[in-house]
C-alpha cells in the first residue's frame, strides 16, 4: 500500500473506524487508539513503539490495527508474543471477538488453515526461534509485541526476538512501562541520544497515566501507606528494633520492609483488615469490586490467604503459579463476586481483571517498572467516578514511585555520567556499596544466623494522592484511620482531592485540642514528616566520612579508633546501620572535637 493511499485512508477514517474492517472490533476507539491508528496508517513504518499506561486498551488498539492490515493485504498472517502462558490465552480469546483466530497453543508444523496467527510466548520464541522466523519468511506476517521491554529480561530472549522476527514485514511493539531498571537494549526499539548523552527510547505514540486520567479512561488512585515498629535478627545475630518509614540504610530498610510482610507479625494483619474494610467502603459504590494481594512468594501468600479467611470468614482465591490452573483460578474470580484474591507476582501485569479496586503490595519488589505494572492491575475504568485504593508500607522508594505516577519516563540505554542527574532510578549501586562501606571500620559481623523477623506492628501513616501527602499517624482501629478507609469509591478526582483536605485539617484540629500527654505518636501532618531517601542517606555517610578524614589529619589517630569513639560517645551500630539522626549526631560530635583542637 502506497504512503498516498495510506494518507487518503486515515483522512476518511471515522470514530467507528473498526467496523469498516471486515471482522470488525470496538464500536468505538477511544481518541488515543483512533489517534495512533491514524498515524501508523499515514505513515506505514515498519516498526511502531506504541507506549500507553496500564488500563488504556493497548489490546483493542493492537487488533485493530492488525485487522486494518489483514484487511487490506498488507500483511498475511499475525504473530503475537505474550509475557506469560496466562496472556498468550487472553490475547487468543480476545482476537477471537473481533473474528482473528489465533492458535494459542500452537507449538511446531504448519499453522491449521482456520488461524489467522499464533500466539506464543517470549520463552517460547527463545526456545525455537528459527521456526518462528522460517514462518514469518514464508507469508508477511504482523509480529506484536506485547509488554516488549521483557525482551530484554535475558540476553537469549532479545537475541531470540532479533532472529526469529527480523524478516518480519511489520512489528508493532506495546508497553505500558518503557522504562527497565537495567541497561539491557530492547529489540526492534530505537534509542535517541539525548544532550546528556544517554540514549532513551523514542515511542512512536505514547499515552501517559496523566493523560488516561484527564481523559476519565483510567481511575485515580489513592495510596495508604503504614509504617510501625519492627524488631528483627540479623546475619550476625543481632537484634535490631526500628521504625518502618525512619531514615535507615539500604539495608536496614530492606530488613524492617521483610519483618513488616512476615505474616506472623501485626502489621500484615493490620493491614489486611484495613484494607478489607476499605473494600467494604468501595463496594457501597461499586458492588463487585474485589481486591488483590501481591505476595513475594507462595508460603507468603498462603499465610496471607489463611490470614484474609480469618479477618473476613471468606476464602481468598490464592494464585501461585503460572499454569493452565492459576489461568482458570484468574478468569474464575475475574467474573465472580468474591472479595480477595491472592497472587505470587503472576497478576502484576496485563492480567485483565477490571473489578480490581484494592489492592496490598505486600512483595519487596523494588523497581519502578514492576510496580507500576502492579498498580496498573487496579486503574482500569469501567465508568466515571471510579477510584482504586493501594495499601502500601512506608517506605522511601514506593513513596516515590507513588508520588511520580503520572511521570513519563523511557528506557535510558546508558547510566548517567554525572553524578546528581534527578533520575531515582539510575542510582549507581555501585555508589551504594560505597558509601556503605566505611574506611577502617570494623563491623564484627560474620553470617553465623539466618535473617529472622521477630516482631511488627502497623501504624497508618500517610495517604498519598495526586503527588500530594495527607493524613496524620493513627493507631489501626482509631477514628483518625477510618477518616481515611471510609472515603466513598465512587468521587470524581477533584473530590478526592477536597475529601483529604477537610480531613487533615478535621485531624489536625482535632489533636491541637488535645493535651500533650495524649500524644502517643508523632503528630505532624505528612507533609511535615519527610520519609529520607537513599540518596540523602548516602549524603550524610559521605559527610560523617570526610569529616573524620579530616579529623584524622588535625587528631593523628586512625579512621577505625574515630568511629569507635564516636560510636561509644553518640550510641548506635556501624555507620553503615545508623540512622539519619545518628549520622547527623556524630558529624556533630567530630565538628565539635576538630573546634576544641583548634
Amino acid at each position: 500500500m502506497t504512503t498516498t493511499a495510506a494518507s487518503t485512508s486515515s483522512h476518511h477514517l471515522s470514530p467507528a473506524f473498526p467496523g469498516r474492517a471486515p471482522w470488525g472490533t470496538a464500536s468505538k476507539l477511544r481518541a488515543w487508539q483512533q489517534g495512533a491508528m491514524e498515524k501508523y496508517v499515514q505513515e506505514q513504518p515498519r516498526d511502531f513503539l506504541a507506549v500507553a499506561t496500564p488500563g488504556a486498551g493497548k489490546t483493542t488498539f493492537a487488533l485493530t490495527l492488525a485487522s486494518w492490515l489483514l484487511h487490506h493485504h498488507v500483511v498475511q498472517q499475525v504473530t503475537v508474543v505474550a509475557p506469560t502462558e496466562h496472556l498468550k490465552k487472553q490475547w487468543a480469546e480476545a482476537a477471537a471477538r473481533i473474528g482473528i483466530k489465533l492458535d494459542p497453543e500452537y507449538s511446531a508444523g504448519p499453522l491449521g488453515k482456520d488461524y489467522h496467527g499464533v500466539a506464543v510466548t517470549y520463552a517460547g520464541v527463545g526456545v525455537r526461534p528459527m521456526l518462528h522466523r522460517n514462518r514469518v519468511e514464508q507469508r508477511k506476517t504482523l509480529v506484536i509485541l506485547d509488554e516488549i521491554h521483557h525482551a530484554g529480561d535475558s540476553k537469549s530472549w532479545g537475541e531470540a526476538c532479533l532472529e526469529a522476527f527480523e524478516p518480519a514485514t511489520r512489528r508493532l511493539a506495546l508497553t505500558g512501562t518503557p522504562f527497565r531498571s537495567d541497561t539491557n537494549p530492547i529489540p526492534f526499539v530505537t534509542y535517541e541520544e539525548g544532550n546528556d548523552g544517554i540514549r532513551r527510547s523514542a515511542a512512536d505514540y505514547t499515552y501517559g497515566y496523566g493523560n488516561a486520567l484527564a481523559d476519565h479512561v483510567v481511575r485515580p488512585v489513592i495510596f495508604l501507606s503504614y509504617s510501625g515498629n519492627m524488631r528483627w535478627r540479623t546475619k550476625a545475630g543481632d537484634e535490631i528494633a526500628a521504625r518502618l518509614g525512619e531514615p535507615m540504610t539500604k539495608d536496614a530498610i530492606s530488613q524492617a520492609w521483610r519483618t513488616a510482610l512476615d505474616p506472623r507479625g501485626e502489621w500484615m494483619p493490620s493491614v489486611l483488615r484495613a484494607a478489607d474494610q476499605r473494600l467494604t467502603e468501595v463496594r457501597k459504590a461499586i458492588p463487585d469490586a474485589g481486591a488483590l494481594v501481591i505476595a513475594s512468594d507462595q508460603d507468603s501468600a498462603r499465610a496471607y490467604a489463611k490470614l484474609i479467611r480469618e479477618i473476613t470468614g471468606s476464602k481468598a482465591t490464592l494464585v501461585l503459579s503460572d499454569d493452565a490452573g492459576a489461568s482458570k483460578r484468574i478468569d474464575d474470580f475475574s467474573e465472580s463476586n468474591d472479595r480477595w484474591m491472592v497472587a505470587v507476582r503472576m497478576v502484576s501485569e496485563g492480567v485483565d481483571v477490571p473489578r480490581l479496586a484494592v489492592g496490598v503490595y505486600a512483595t519487596t519488589i523494588s523497581t519502578p517498572l514492576f510496580f507500576a505494572q502492579a498498580v496498573g492491575r487496579f486503574v482500569r475504568s469501567r465508568r466515571r467516578g471510579e477510584t482504586a485504593s493501594v495499601f502500601l508500607p512506608t517506605v522511601p522508594d514506593l513513596l516515590t514511585f507513588a508520588n511520580e505516577m503520572e511521570v513519563e519516563r523511557d528506557h535510558a540505554l546508558d547510566k548517567p555520567k554525572k553524578e546528581g542527574e534527578e533520575d531515582p532510578y539510575a542510582e549507581s549501586e555501585k555508589e551504594m556499596e560505597e558509601a556503605n562501606k566505611e574506611q577502617d571500620e570494623d563491623t564484627g559481623e560474620q553470617e553465623q544466623f539466618a535473617f529472622e523477623a521477630l516482631e511488627s506492628e502497623a501504624v497508618f501513616d500517610r495517604v498519598l494522592y495526586d503527588g500530594a501527602e495527607f493524613g496524620m499517624q493513627a493507631h489501626p482501629g482509631s477514628e483518625e484511620e477510618q477518616d481515611y478507609l471510609g472515603i466513598p469509591g465512587l468521587l470524581e478526582p477533584d473530590q478526592v482531592q477536597l475529601l483529604l483536605q477537610k480531613r487533615q485539617a478535621r485531624q489536625i484540629a482535632h489533636s491541637r485540642k488535645k493535651p500533650d500527654s495524649e500524644a502517643d505518636l508523632l503528630e505532624l501532618p505528612a507533609e511535615r514528616r519527610p520519609v529520607v531517601s537513599h540518596k540523602e542517606m548516602m549524603e550524610l555517610r559521605k559527610q560523617l566520612n570526610t569529616m573524620v578524614s579530616a579529623y584524622v589529619h588535625q587528631s593523628g589517630k586512625p579512621h577505625g579508633v574515630i568511629h569507635t569513639e564516636l560510636r561509644r560517645v553518640c550510641g548506635g551500630p556501624p555507620s553503615a546501620e545508623a540512622t539519619a539522626g545518628q549520622l547527623r549526631q556524630r558529624i556533630a560530635k567530630v565538628q565539635e572535637w576538630a573546634t576544641r583542637m583548634r
